[in-house]
């Protein structure tokens, strides 16, 4: 069993101020996979003293020291990298094969990014005699979710470090064992001290206390918009900078003109990867009314070969995340039968032979309208709700219709699918299932968060923009 009992501050390993813990829970034993300490504002005034510390000799390193930080980072994140993926196996049971060539692999993929995008990054641009400076913004607080531990801690902490800033870091109290890998790799790799600083805890207490410390400079949160409200709401008395990476519900756009087999076949597996627990997720499919039942019939088989097990051996989708993650999904599955929507394949309770494991059945359901609760709300797991309409633009005001703007999907003929794309409110649109693009900027509309990751776009949020007019001065006069 896993004991990770101290927090990383300052360089160094620490006891917290008052001593507490909390159960880590294997999603599919459900038996205790290890024990984590949980912090209190006490913990969050110490790493944001060291961070606020670490700042002004960091922020002053070069392009080239920081370019040569990261390639440290990256070499010992090889070091453990299968370290790495067993535990987020472990922690929130994503399915081996999964953990290792895409969960683990985008850790590595967003510092690799990183690199390249700092070695022709401009900070700096003359214009006419003014100087258009971007520095670092300052301390950054971050809060991360369990869905994709790694991932979402790495597309922080790895801009952060390339642009000169230092930093706080909350990981998910239900997931914690991969972030403290990360910050074993950080370590040694040689992170200054100071520059990145791990507490754990929850929302209320440690979240709260960071995203309200007046030594945060920003705040960047990926997690529920009911969360990222909160977080919005408590660093508005300092106006401090928050980004924001929320919910989704995703709309997949089957048109007329495309090879249905492949489009919902190919829906159907993006929905039940990660056991639905993506929040650009295409959950909600729309096909033209005329082929519901054909459509209905393929997402049938496909959900249907979607193998459910244990997630250390060959199956293709593991447990969802926790007890009460399984009970929200179950509730919303009975939900959708009681109001009406055709239950294609799925439902409530747990697939046959796993009666212990938080497990759900891969669930489609057709014939769902744009009111249902289903259609609305983001379940967070394996359950497609598939959408009949009418006419090219109904289809699009569907897709339209929803307080999220996280994602979009557009399946067709290329150039019908670009043009129905452009009409897609959302901040990232997937044509004809194009895959990873780590330089595409990740972020929504709406109430799906504001700011953008991954890429070139992620440097913005980490900067502030400084005019030092005059600075050409002498030499316009000369």
């Amino acid at each position: 069993m896993r004991e990770y009992l101290k927090f990383y501050i300052d360089g160094a390993w620490v006891d917290p101020a008052t001593p507490a813990t909390l159960d880590v829970i294997n999603p599919a034993t459900e038996a205790v996979a290890g024990v984590i300490s949980m912090g209190s504002a006490a913990d969050v005034d110490a790493a944001v003293a060291a961070a606020r510390k670490a700042f002004p000799s960091y922020s002053r390193t070069s392009v080239a020291e920081r370019i040569e930080l990261l390639g440290a980072v990256a070499a010992e994140y090889q070091k453990r990298y299968a370290d790495i993926a067993a535990a987020i196996t472990e922690e929130m049971g994503a399915p081996g094969w999964l953990a290792m060539q895409a969960q683990a692999a985008l850790g590595i993929g967003h510092i690799s990014t990183g690199i390249e995008v700092l070695k022709n990054y401009k900070f700096e641009e003359l214009r006419g005699t003014t100087l258009i400076a971007k520095e670092p913004i300052g301390v950054c607080g971050f809060i991360t979710p369990w869905n994709w531990p790694i991932n979402q801690i790495a597309c922080k902490v790895v801009p952060a470090l390339a642009t000169g800033c230092t930093m706080v870091l909350k990981p998910s109290e239900v997931a914690p064992f991969s972030a403290i890998l990360w910050a074993e790799v950080l370590h040694a790799a040689g992170v200054p001290a100071g520059v990145f600083n791990l507490i754990n805890g929850d929302g209320p207490t440690v979240g709260a206390a960071l995203s309200a410390h007046p030594g945060v400079d920003m705040m960047s949160f990926t997690g529920s918009t009911r969360a990222g409200i909160e977080v919005a709401k408590n660093a508005a008395p300092t106006v401090k900078r928050v980004h924001q990476e929320l919910g989704g519900k995703s709309p997949n756009i089957v048109l007329d003109d495309a090879d249905l087999e492949a489009a919902v076949s190919g829906g159907v597996k993006a929905v039940m990867m990660n056991s639905g627990q993506s929040c650009n997720a295409p959950t909600r499919m729309l096909v033209p009314a005329a082929k519901m039942d054909a459509a209905a019939a393929i997402a049938k088989a496909t959900a249907e070969g979607h193998t459910v097990g244990d997630p250390n051996g060959n199956a293709a989708m593991g447990p969802v995340v926790s007890e009460t993650q399984w009970h929200k999904i179950q509730g919303l599955i009975q939900k959708g039968i009681e109001e009406g929507a055709t239950l294609v394949t799925g439902g409530p309770g747990r697939p046959e032979g796993l009666e212990t494991g938080y497990y759900v059945k891969p669930t489609v359901f057709a014939n769902v309208t744009n009111d249902m609760t289903i259609a609305r709300e983001e379940i967070f797991g394996p359950v497609l709700a598939m959408l009949p309409y009418e006419g090219e633009d109904a289809a699009i005001e569907i897709a339209n219709d929803t307080v999220y703007g996280l994602a979009g999907y557009v399946q067709g003929e290329p150039e019908h699918a670009r043009q129905v794309a452009r009409q897609i409110r959302a901040g990232q649109v997937n044509i004809n299932g194009a895959g990873f693009d780590l330089m595409a900027p990740f972020g929504g509309y709406k109430q799906s968060g504001n700011g953008r990751e991954w890429g070139d776009h992620a440097f913005g949020d980490f900067l502030e923009t400084k005019a030092i007019i005059g600075w050409g001065a002498a030499e316009a006069a000369e």
